[in-house]
């Protein structure tokens, strides 16, 4: 009796077990994805640039294809030296690089914050970050030198300006996403903004961070970039225009592709860190920008 009935009704498989399961082929095929993104990309980049090579009619002797930059980092008999001198560049401009990422998402998660706990706050900020948004950076660029001067400071600002405004829509969308219901819910247990804030809103807002980190990787870069010419004049920023003016094509051309590149595996890895996190939450990512 008991064999036929355990024949009859089989063991329920561990709902726990189950999950994990589901949990880890979720992860596989984010990873996978995003590593396949993550080609395709490379490839269309590359394939673009010779295109846009071969059909500008530009001299050999000022463009430069994939493979003379290959030839250049790896080919060539100062080869050694030659990546030497662009990844000393580009480790200063990743530094600067930092600086500028850390200020501008800090800046914003507090300020997306701040609007999710007043509309008040929210009103008399968001004029100000449309502002460093809507004018060139070039043109706030002597005043911020003048007072800040040429070092970490400026890096931070400039840099922080860059990433400020599009993370922090990001993230104010996100957290404005959360469930009413369950804003209730905390509401009825006694719960107040703070609480709804942390228990609900911005787990909630999870995706949209995330996408306001990726956007803020290539953007970290530019403001780098953009406060080593107009400021500090080191790293990539700082010499490539001198790379221009003394017809150093090959550096220059060098420079400008590691310095893509870079931007490229930077967004792509927080594009896989990001599919693999919300896929073992089971959230989804928000649409890519």
């Amino acid at each position: 009796m008991t064999a036929t009935a355990t024949a009859a009704n089989p063991p329920i498989a561990d709902p726990a077990a189950l999950v994990r399961k589901q949990a880890r082929a979720a992860t596989r095929k984010a990873l996978g994805a995003s590593l396949l993104t993550f080609l395709l990309t490379l490839v269309g980049v590359t394939v673009l640039w010779q295109l846009a090579l071969w059909f500008s009619d530009l001299s050999p002797y000022v463009a430069k294809g994939p493979v003379d930059v290959w030839n250049f980092f790896f080919v060539e008999e100062e080869a050694a030296a030659n990546r030497a001198e662009i990844a000393g560049n580009l480790a200063v401009t990743l530094g600067d690089a930092v600086i500028g990422f850390a200020a501008g998402l800090l800046l914003a998660l507090l300020g997306a914050i701040g609007f999710r706990l007043s509309r008040g706050f929210e009103q008399a900020m968001m004029p100000i970050a449309l502002l460093l948004r809507s004018v060139p950076l070039v043109a706030f660029a002597p005043i911020i030198i003048m007072i800040f001067g040429r070092e970490f400071l400026t890096v931070a600002v400039m840099g922080g300006i860059v990433v400020l405004f599009p993370a922090l829509v990001n993230i104010a969308f996100g957290l404005q996403q959360s469930s009413q219901q369950t804003l209730e819910v905390v509401q009825v247990y006694g719960g107040g903004p703070i609480k709804q804030l942390t228990k609900v809103a911005l787990p909630a807002s999870l995706p949209a961070f995330f996408a306001a980190v990726r956007v803020s990787v290539p953007g970290a870069i530019t403001g780098a970039l953009l406060a080593e010419w107009l400021a500090t004049g080191s790293g990539i920023g700082g010499v490539i225009n001198g790379y221009a003016t003394s017809a150093k094509f090959d550096e220059l051309w060098a420079s400008v592709v590691l310095v893509t590149l870079t931007s490229l595996v930077l967004y792509n890895l927080v594009a896989i860190l990001e599919n693999t996190v919300l896929a073992r939450m089971g959230m989804h990512p928000t649409k890519r920008l």
